[in-house]
């Protein structure tokens, strides 16, 4: 499968240095959402190094927690 923009939300807001909390549904297994540049607007999104994402998958259905290795315009987002 592939990103789903629509389904990528920021639940919480950064305050200060601290991270932001965001979330996103898919059918796309942890492993896949895990891939390099996965998430191709999440710099422009906002997302930086360090903030959490809570990842649903929505075919298993299973739930699991990343924190975002890092973001920017060229590499996208890449979750850990």
């Amino acid at each position: 499968m592939a990103y789903t923009p629509a389904t990528l939300d920021c639940l919480v807001p950064r305050v200060g240095a601290g991270p932001a909390l965001w979330s996103y549904s898919s059918v796309d297994a942890h492993g896949d959402v895990d891939a390099a540049g996965y998430f191709s607007d999440g710099a422009d999104r906002g997302l930086v190094a360090n903030d959490i994402m809570i990842v649903n998958d929505t075919n298993t259905p299973t739930c699991t927690i990343h924190q975002v290795a890092s973001a920017t315009a060229i590499d996208a987002a890449t979750l850990a």
